[in-house]
């Protein structure tokens, strides 16, 4: 009986060693997507329900915002995104879900995904950090001074010739049933603009379901 100890001990070493090798974790450059469900109500007049109404495919998951993901050299995880509360920023993950967590305390639907190709990934990192401090875009235009969070992550992702890795489409502020949500139409008017519907723009919704992306299952 002493003999067959060892075998089995050996094996349990190596299975629990294979997990470790195999298990996914947060590299730097993945993206970070948040989702809330189609049903799920918003403090009435948000910015994130505007957007969530605007830019639901009808998968009954609304993605209202997305994150550059960053690990440092200790081992940290960290994100760059633009946001009202901390206008263009990089802070912890921890900090993240804390700004986004639900009104009943729960958490919203994190996914993950990486670009298929990293290279270059480096450098598209210093290309958000040169945005660090500007203001976040409340008007969703274009080389205006501030970031909203899709175009952070749009303006950092480019190669070293100025292509951009993820495109632009026309710009929506409509909801499901074609209508301009109240919101927009005081927002945009507090701004002295007409609502910019159909300005080339990106959005969480649309960069997600890049076929430059794959999901990775990491647990956040």
């Amino acid at each position: 009986m002493q003999k067959n100890r060892f075998p089995i001990a050996v094996f349990f070493i190596c299975m629990l060693c294979a997990c470790s090798r195999t298990a996914p974790h947060i590299q730097t450059g993945d993206l970070l997507f948040i989702g809330i469900p189609g049903d799920y109500s918003l403090d009435e007049g948000s910015m994130s329900e505007a957007i969530a109404s605007a830019t639901s495919d009808g998968s009954g998951l609304n993605l209202i915002h997305v994150a550059i993901l960053e690990k440092d050299s200790e081992g940290r995880d960290w994100v760059i995104d633009a946001t009202i509360k901390h206008s263009v920023d990089r802070h912890p993950l921890d900090t993240l879900k804390s700004d986004f967590t639900l009104k009943d305390g729960s958490q919203p639907v994190y996914i993950v995904k990486r670009l298929k190709d990293t290279t270059g990934v480096a450098s598209f990192i210093v290309n958000a950090k040169k945005a660090l401090g500007e203001p976040y875009d409340v008007a969703f235009l274009p080389d205006n001074g501030a970031r909203y969070c899709s175009e952070l992550v749009r303006d950092s992702y480019r190669l070293a010739d100025g292509t951009y890795l993820f495109d632009e489409e026309p710009m929506n502020f409509k909801n499901a049933e074609g209508e301009m949500p109240v919101y927009w139409e005081q927002l945009f008017a507090l701004l002295g603009m007409p609502v910019p519907q159909g300005v080339p723009g990106t959005n969480p919704q649309g960069m997600c379901a890049s076929p430059l992306l794959e999901t990775v299952e990491i647990n956040l």
